[in-house]
């Protein structure tokens, strides 16, 4: 009987009164005495960094590489101490300029000791921290500062040009600009005709210096953030954190890190790569801020991150997939180069090392010899001291883990998250082998519900438990800023709905199988709605039907569709094609003419480049009921058209790549 990391708190409830059946409510085995509890004097963002100023004043903070005679050299550091002085000057200076607890700060740019500083002197004074990022597409800055009525932005220096963009209406509640770095007389003179200050870092230090400003109380319960999240609609949604979040999920990973004898400590370091903008980096950073850990600042380009990480030398490695893929590529061909005597004894080392811990060896012990001989390289080039590399925002495939389970010299674990559920809920656990491919248990802060799902046939009370993930805890988020009608639909009776389809494993790992809305996140970690990207492509006389779809470990859409028989044929005519419209439909021609289609339309409403279509497949025969393909309301029915042309996908990806 495999072990079993989760306790039933509640019991499953049967389906009632139309509302579907719900699984029990399950918790951490972590958390069988309760949840941790909340730490003494720590209530809000501020403490984590006050209380860790006190403790550890001369612990090295922040760090980046300095450039010298055109070369990157070795990081240099801000102590913490260093940095608190830093934050009260910010702080000063922006009460200086009128903004009081509770007002709104943006934060425009790439990871740097600024970004954080900015952060810190948000936490000191209760305002609240809105990130500002552009990958939500071009109009979304300027929505999020007139949404969030941002009062004053801080900005890397080089997307001073793109901030400008947002003026006039901008100007509307923006009142105080300042770039992490310099200022030219031209941008200055062109944000001041809108009323709009703009200072350069140095100089909004000295602005508040005549004036000591007394920090205000803060509550618990008080919103920290609003990170703004792609929504359905194509607005972004305005997540509200508390820092009750915040801070009930540090105790949380504390918890689970002691438990899995990974416990952080102030040794530990970190690489600062994945945006700040975004709760997975934020919430690990707080972490290791709580325990007066370092935070290494890469410097901005993916190509170079290997380098960055040779010089950091970090113990912890976070990650999205697309970056752990890039990693297995490499590892791959480097592999299959090396000649035919090294590839064998890699593959020997590598086929005896996973049976190892197919067999249930701890990870250190599974095969020492080998680690030290074959896998150390691997291990180098991440560093050399990385113990913990931890996957989020994106799933990621089973090959990929299964291999860097092997090779790194680290645990490689797998969690899942939410910006509403504060980040991580779900995290897979060191030496336990059968949780590849899952996102593992939850956090011990949290409890877990599956809800049964009817239409899509999943059934949270059958022998393999499936249905819509659902969590309740103090690390979920206070609701949607000015949108109650959003955070109704999803917060219901303190349980948080997340439109995720999970499956409970036996031993009390959850997988991800499927999203419930249709809207799903490329491997890249961008969110596409496809009702809409349908309505956009389908407007076309050439189409009847077209079924887009996208998978969570691809960075591009492909799709079905059916073709109008008379346009097709007409244009077969017209371009010398010959054949019966079943041939035509084969045809690379007509198929690009009809992909042609689509990209025009595409570029029409504007779309963004990973909304567009890469491949297609043309079927005559329309989707209907008889195939299961269609509802009596002739809605699509996704889960059935996956199954359905599952092949015909499959090879649509393979080809286009």
């Amino acid at each position: 009987m495999a072990e079993k990391f989760i306790i039933e708190m509640e019991p499953a409830k049967p389906a009632k009164d139309g509302k579907p059946s719900v699984g029990p409510v399950y918790r951490s085995l972590f958390a069988k005495d309760g949840f941790p509890p909340p730490i003494e004097g720590l209530d809000s963002c501020w403490d984590i960094f006050r209380l860790s100023v006190e403790k550890y004043p001369n612990n090295r903070m922040l760090g980046h590489r300095k450039i010298v005679d055109g070369k990157p050299g070795k990081y240099v550091w801000k102590t913490y101490k260093e940095v608190y002085d830093i934050v009260i000057k910010v702080g000063n200076s922006i009460r200086n300029c009128g903004v009081e607890k509770g007002g709104k700060c943006g934060i425009f740019g790439a990871n740097c000791a600024e970004w954080i500083i900015s952060m810190e002197a948000c936490n000191a004074h209760g305002l609240y921290c809105v990130p500002l990022y552009d990958t939500l597409g071009a109009g979304a800055v300027e929505f999020i500062i007139s949404h969030a009525e941002v009062a004053i932005a801080f900005v890397e220096e080089k997307k001073v040009p793109e901030l400008l963009k947002t003026f006039p209406n901008a100007a509307k509640y923006l009142k105080t600009v300042v770039s992490f770095g310099e200022v030219t007389p031209q941008q200055k003179d062109e944000i001041e005709k809108f009323g709009v200050s703009l200072y350069s870092w140095d100089e909004f230090l000295q602005v508040g210096s005549k004036n000591q400003y007394d920090l205000p109380l803060k509550e618990k319960n008080d919103i920290c953030t609003i990170m703004y999240t792609s929504g359905t609609t194509g607005e972004p949604k305005g997540v509200m954190i508390s820092n009750n979040s915040i801070v009930t999920l540090i105790a949380g990973v504390k918890r689970f890190l002691e438990s899995v004898n990974e416990a952080l400590t102030m040794n530990d370091v970190y690489l600062s790569y994945l945006p700040l903008a975004h709760i997975f980096d934020r919430a690990i950073e707080e972490c290791f801020i709580r325990h007066g850990a370092s935070i290494g600042f890469w410097r901005g380009d993916v190509k170079l991150l290997t380098e960055d990480l040779g010089e950091l030398r970090p113990t912890v490695f976070c990650v999205v997939p697309r970056v752990l893929d890039r990693i297995y590529s490499g590892l791959q061909q480097k592999i299959s180069s090396g000649g035919r005597l090294r590839s064998t004894l890699f593959n020997i080392a590598y086929a005896r090392k996973l049976q190892y811990l197919k067999d249930g060896c701890k990870y250190h012990e599974a095969s020492p010899i080998s680690d030290k001989v074959v896998f150390s390289k691997v291990r180098d080039g991440l560093g050399g001291k990385v113990r913990l590399i931890l996957s989020g925002a994106a799933p990621l495939s089973s090959h990929v883990e299964a291999f860097l389970r092997v090779v790194a010299c680290a645990h490689v674990l797998q969690g899942y998250g939410l910006t509403e559920t504060c980040a991580g809920t779900f995290v897979s656990l060191p030496n336990q082998f059968d949780m590849l491919g899952t996102v593992g248990p939850p956090v011990p802060n949290v409890d877990v519900c599956l809800v049964s799902v009817p239409e899509m046939e999943y059934d949270a009370l059958s022998s393999t438990p499936r249905g819509e993930i659902c969590v309740r805890g103090d690390t979920v988020f206070s609701g949607y800023y000015k949108r109650e009608d959003l955070t109704k639909e999803v917060l219901i009776d303190g349980w948080f709905h997340t439109g995720d389809i999970g499956e409970w494993q036996p031993n009390g790992s959850l997988k991800i199988i499927d999203r419930m809305k249709n809207i799903f996140k490329l491997s890249q970690g961008e969110y596409v709605a496809v009702e809409n990207l349908e309505n956009v492509f389908g407007n076309n006389p050439v189409i009847e039907s077209v079924w887009v779809y996208g998978s969570s470990f691809e960075s591009f859409l492909v799709a079905v569709v059916n073709p109008s028989k008379q346009q097709v044929e007409k244009w077969a005519k017209q371009n010398g094609l010959s054949g019966d419209f079943n041939s035509l439909c084969e045809n690379s021609k007509v198929k690009e003419h009809i992909l042609g289609e689509l990209t025009k339309a595409g570029k029409e409403k504007k779309l963004k480049g990973f909304e567009f279509i890469k491949a297609l497949h043309l079927d005559p025969v329309p989707f209907d009921m008889e195939r299961d393909l269609l509802t009596p309301t002739f809605k699509k029915k996704r889960p059935q058209l996956l199954k359905y042309y599952k092949d015909v996908i499959d090879t649509m990806y393979k080809d286009a790549k």
